[in-house]
């Protein structure tokens, strides 16, 4: 049940969170809130559409290896999900507090990335705000809303463009570590020439646009 009177702890532009118990866990709840400016029956088969997938994207990204909070419950007529409350900080504070451990932060980034295009998945909005370093040491990714499974190379393409002006704008100072964070990606990724090249494209489509 979504939680009533209860100012969310973040809100976004599809969805809004906050925080909650299950079964005596603390957990966070994700609701997608219905649009006004949509028909009903079409604001209610987008959201329904996009929580499953989610779902999906966070269990197919742990078998692939990579962690994401766990999930306690599914809920399709409130368009929720209830889920691990994940205890540590954003990857953007700790990068920003910590530079001295940016290589060996960086180095978990590239493996997660690998691990999650290597099963066809990208994650649609790879900023460090969406990682998650947890009390335990693990790097955990979150909100795949914007996700998706069964990716083509340009999907790849875009997830790394998307972390790499990320990196620029709010980790400047960072570039070797980034560097590094590649570097450890073509190690572990497939047909990685072939990512990378598609990388290189998209910049340049940025420049004449």
């Amino acid at each position: 049940m979504i939680p009533k009177d209860v100012a969310p702890i973040a809100s976004g532009a599809e969805a809004d969170i906050f925080e909650t118990e299950f079964l005596g866990r603390k957990a966070v709840m994700k609701v997608r809130s219905p649009k006004k400016y949509r028909h009903p029956e079409l604001d209610e088969h987008i959201r329904t559409a996009r929580i499953r997938s989610e779902v999906r994207l966070m269990k197919d990204a742990r078998e692939a290896g990579v962690r994401t909070p766990i999930i306690y419950d599914l809920d399709l007529k409130d368009c929720s999900i209830t889920m691990e409350y994940v205890n540590g900080n954003k990857m953007k504070d700790v990068l920003d507090k910590n530079p001295d451990k940016a290589y060996k932060l960086c180095e978990m980034i590239g493996t997660a990335m690998a691990n999650l295009h290597n099963a066809r998945i990208c994650h649609g909005d790879l900023t460090t705000s969406n990682m998650i370093l947890t009390e335990k040491g693990e790097l955990c990714l979150i909100d795949f809303s914007m996700g998706g499974s069964l990716i083509e190379v340009e999907d790849m393409g875009v997830d790394i463009r998307l972390l790499e002006r990320a990196f620029a704008s709010a980790h400047p100072g960072l570039e070797d570590a980034y560097a590094h964070l590649l570097d450890t990606y073509s190690k572990r990724k497939t047909n990685v020439r072939e990512v990378m090249e598609k990388v290189e494209e998209i910049k340049g489509r940025g420049r004449y646009t």
